[in-house]
């Protein structure tokens, strides 16, 4: 197994209409108004912009991501990842009876020297912090869809 490379799912059931939970997801922007490990966004460009992540272990991480789909019709919004992790990232929006069904994927591989170097050894303690990083951003979006 390659300590340094992660694939990571994470799905959240969501009491909102589809167009509104994609509104929400494509607004990114806007994620540190409900997303507290998203500390800040700066647009770059149309399609581009960099973000600062801190979740429980006392480290940033500092990212472009690049738009690659932004399709409505079929709930995907896709981007290329860069800076601090390198990979890709994904939404996949779904009606899910009377709500909606948010499945996050991600493969990234770090690019920070130290997190590559421990790696072998903080493996589960990088993804616990990936996981309370998604518990809280499905909190928060719940939060800011029945605000």
């Amino acid at each position: 197994m390659d300590a340094n490379h992660y694939r990571l799912t994470s799905a959240w059931a969501l009491p909102a209409a589809p167009a509104r939970v994609y509104a929400a997801l494509r607004d990114v922007e806007h994620y540190p108004d409900w997303w507290p490990q998203i500390r800040t966004v700066r647009r770059l460009d149309d399609h581009t912009g960099e973000l600062l992540i801190r979740s429980v272990l006392p480290y940033s991480l500092l990212l472009t991501a690049r738009e690659q789909l932004q399709d409505e019709a079929a709930g995907l919004l896709a981007a290329e990842l860069t800076g601090d992790l390198v990979g890709w990232s994904r939404w996949t929006v779904r009606p899910d009876g009377p709500g909606t069904r948010a499945v996050f994927e991600e493969e990234v591989r770090p690019a920070k020297p130290l997190m590559r170097r421990l790696a072998p050894v903080a493996r589960p303690l990088f993804l616990a912090n990936h996981a309370a990083m998604m518990r809280a951003g499905h909190r928060g979006l719940l939060r800011h869809l029945t605000a």
